[in-house]
């Protein structure tokens, strides 16, 4: 049940900029905020405890509170924001209280990751932060002053497709490294 709430919550983070964009004509911001807040709600009950996970929960749903509440067009588009931002507090403290987010992936399929390993997952980790930092900026720039269509082609595809170079590009780093031709 919980990889179904997970897949919801995914499914809704992916098409929010969509659902906000065709969908201000017919539904109102509380009703978006409820059905998110629904859905960060059953995470939490259900999810398991990962770290990070009920902060995370607890704080989307006061977002989803105060845009059913305040019932805010504007409000809406924050919500790319709020998602990017945790990212960043979900990296950036793992650098801080380790072990990085990077390395705890990197040990599934290596657990015993060499020294240059581990420094090099710390490094993937920090550019993952700068990523979540750079790209929570700009969503917050064209919530605040690009008209609905920029923000959408930005939030629902442009940092979609950010996130993938970023991957892609790791992965061509890492074969380098790891000294694949």
């Amino acid at each position: 049940m919980s990889r179904l709430i997970g897949l919801g919550l995914l499914l809704a983070g992916l098409l929010y900029p969509f659902a906000v964009y065709f969908g201000m004509e017919h539904f109102a911001p509380w009703q978006f905020g409820l059905l998110l807040g629904g859905l960060w709600l059953a995470r939490a009950l259900t999810g398991q405890r990962r770290p990070g996970s009920l902060w995370m929960a607890v704080a989307a749903m006061v977002f989803c509170l105060l845009l059913a509440l305040f019932d805010s067009p504007a409000l809406l588009r924050w919500y790319p924001v709020l998602i990017s931002g945790f990212m960043l507090v979900l990296f950036g403290s793992s650098l801080l209280f380790g072990p990085p987010i990077v390395e705890r992936l990197a040990r599934v399929r290596e657990p015993q990751l060499p020294a240059e390993g581990i420094r090099y997952t710390r490094q993937v980790t920090i550019a993952w932060s700068v990523f979540f930092l750079c790209n929570g900026l700009c969503a917050a720039a064209l919530t605040v002053w690009a008209p609905l269509s920029w923000w959408t082609l930005y939030t629902g595809l442009i940092s979609y497709g950010l996130i993938g170079l970023m991957f892609a590009i790791e992965w061509l780093i890492r074969l380098r490294v790891r000294g694949h031709p």
